[in-house]
């Protein structure tokens, strides 16, 4: 398969998905998002893969959703598929939380394994598709979170609750609070966290065994986990988050500021106005 803005390799029945935009730090533009989901169904489809790494190229996993699509940054962006350009129809339905729920399930229903290498920034959407994969293994400096909730919406996809404890979920999504990859292996948000320089080492020796297992065996095994969570409620969890975000986005005093601000004094500007104050008192991003 031919891909612009993702990398795509089998090697040692490991399939790699490496986001290729390292000039935007791998902001998730719907052109990125659309291949991303390509290529995991096209691993899913290949006897010859066992299991599915996604990286990013560059210096940050992903910084988030790409800013000039969604943010106002741009005249006329580009959109999701399936997308209803007018704008009222979109605040209340929810279009964009929905597609962003319909590509990361994408990950969630896969018959084969899906790992999440992430070094640099794993922020708003890239730490949402960091959440979605089965497995997180992290460099121990890298940092993630989700700041939009500070200003903008809440989360697109409410992963917090199911992947740490209530007390941290609370922290993190009520502060907008960013954490560190050691600190988040150590809240139990990911699988483990290495030194930077060793990452890239520390997963393939984490990768090669698992490889050779059985596709069938890994798939049981997913499949009997996620089953487990969907009996309590983690689909439809998930599927919540649409009208909280429609509400939280469009539907409150003040809600429209963020993306007055980028579209009138530039994106800095207006990340300055978010996050200014938690700076000032010393936390990560």
């Amino acid at each position: 398969m031919e891909f612009e803005n993702i990398l795509y390799g089998v090697e040692d029945r490991i399939a790699t998905i490496t986001l290729n935009r390292p000039e935007k730090r791998n902001a998730l533009s719907p052109a990125l998002r659309r291949e991303v989901v390509a290529a995991l169904k096209h691993a899913e489809a290949d006897d010859e893969v066992t299991l599915v790494l996604i990286q990013g190229a560059g210096e940050a996993f992903c910084a988030g959703y790409d800013m000039n699509s969604y943010a106002g940054g741009q005249a006329n962006p580009e959109r999701p598929d399936g997308w209803n350009h007018s704008e009222l129809f979109e605040s209340w339905t929810g279009q964009f939380p929905r597609s962003c729920l319909r590509d990361w399930m994408t990950i969630w229903d896969l018959l084969k394994p899906v790992v999440a290498k992430v070094h640099g920034y794993a922020l708003a959407g890239g730490s949402e598709l960091m959440s979605m994969c089965d497995i997180v293994f992290a460099a121990d400096d890298c940092v993630m979170g989700y700041p939009p909730t500070r200003a903008q919406s809440t989360p697109d996809i409410e992963y917090f609750p199911w992947k740490m404890s209530m007390a941290q979920a609370k922290y993190m999504q009520l502060g907008g609070h960013s954490v560190t990859g050691q600190r988040a292996a150590e809240m139990g948000w990911i699988a483990k966290s290495y030194p930077a320089e060793e990452l890239d080492e520390q997963v393939m020796r984490e990768l090669r065994p698992m490889a050779k297992l059985h596709p069938a065996m890994l798939s049981a095994n997913k499949i009997a986990l996620n089953q487990t969570y969907e009996a309590m409620g983690f689909r439809s969890a998930l599927q919540s988050s649409v009208p909280w975000y429609v509400l939280a986005q469009g539907f409150r005093p003040g809600s429209g500021e963020f993306k007055t601000r980028a579209a009138r004094d530039g994106l800095k500007s207006a990340l300055q106005w978010r996050d200014g104050d938690f700076k000032e008192e010393g936390f990560v991003l």
